[in-house]
């Protein structure tokens, strides 16, 4: 079995956001071709183009099938986070995207497993929408940002909603976006080449640094892009903590590489030297098949890399391509046997 805990889903139709709440900058679907449409915000300024099998149920089910995906793990497109709106907009934009998640796992429970998205931009809407996530729509967590507005991860603003999730025991899901110094890399596509494994340090590090991990030490996070910039440079990070605790280690006293094995990290590293690396660094048992589809800095044949380490013995190639994912989901095999 094969279960992909990274792939993006958008209903077929977006509301006209703008009309709704009475100001711009959100993104609609242009339908401009069969089976094609523009991300475009209503300002009219282009985002990026997108097939029917961003949308489309039966279309995913049909490429999974040939690629030998059995279960994909559902969330939105990390630009619909859309922590920027005012609070109450948020919520009700959340509301919609998640409702949409869970009917599409409610027709097919065991191909598809559903991550929500909340408004971090108010931590008590945040917490109410994750508690119906949850209880009420049967999602197993949600996917979030990897900083939110001016706050980073650790800010204290946000532990209310942290503490929530670890006591309904949701999966989180962090992904990058509104990467870091993006007005000086508007050429070459740096900011997803840089911009985003620097997002993934960041929200590493800043729940780390922040003690969240400490004191939520039960809560299952799971990063994007097998931990973005962290696995490379945490020598320095540790170094850091190291020599200058006066500066690191001001609201947690624990080294960065405790942490090593708390959290999981998908597999989508495009090296396998890098995927030796992350897999020796995090442990075997913490690393987990994420493919970024349906988009085309992912893995076009999910699985691909991992299946490349001949080394890998049968029983760890299993628990990279499924027992991994399940476990950092709360789940098991019997809830997706046919």
């Amino acid at each position: 079995m094969k279960v992909d805990i990274h792939t993006h889903i958008l209903p077929a139709k977006l509301p006209r956001f703008a009309d709704r709440y009475g100001y711009g900058g959100f993104i609609t679907l242009d339908h401009h071709a069969p089976c094609r449409a523009r991300m475009v915000r209503d300002d009219g300024k282009f985002f990026r183009e997108v097939e029917s099998n961003c949308w489309d149920p039966v279309k995913r089910m049909e490429e999974c099938d040939a690629a030998g995906v059995h279960v994909q793990v559902l969330s939105t497109v990390p630009v619909m986070f859309s922590y920027w709106t005012q609070p109450e907009h948020g919520a009700d934009m959340a509301r919609f995207l998640n409702d949409h998640v869970a009917s599409v796992v409610r027709e097919h429970p065991r191909r598809f497993v559903g991550l929500g998205t909340v408004p971090l931009q108010s931590p008590e809407l945040a917490v109410r929408e994750l508690e119906r996530c949850v209880k009420e729509l049967g999602l197993a967590g949600v996917q979030i940002g990897s900083h939110v507005n001016d706050w980073n991860l650790s800010d204290p603003a946000l532990f209310p909603f942290f503490q929530a999730a670890s006591e309904l025991g949701a999966s989180i899901f962090v992904h990058p976006w509104d990467m870091m110094g993006e007005a000086r890399m508007q050429k070459y596509w740096l900011p997803w080449l840089v911009g985003m494994p620097a997002e993934m340090s960041l929200a590493i590090c800043s729940l780390i640094f922040g003690g969240v991990l400490e004191r939520l030490p039960a809560l299952r996070f799971a990063f994007s892009h097998g931990g973005g910039a962290f696995p490379g440079t945490l020598g320095r990070i540790q170094h850091g903590f190291d020599v200058r605790p006066d500066l690191v280690a001001v609201d947690n006293e624990v080294a960065p590489r405790d942490y090593l094995g708390r959290f999981w990290v998908d597999s989508l590293v495009h090296d396998a030297d890098t995927l030796r690396f992350i897999l020796g660094l995090f442990g075997q048992d913490k690393v987990a098949l994420g493919s970024d589809y349906p988009f085309p800095l992912g893995e076009d044949r999910p699985g691909t890399l991992i299946e490349s380490l001949t080394e890998l013995s049968q029983a760890t190639r299993e628990r990279l391509l499924c027992q991994n994912a399940l476990e950092w989901l709360g789940r098991s095999y019997e809830d997706f046997a046919p």
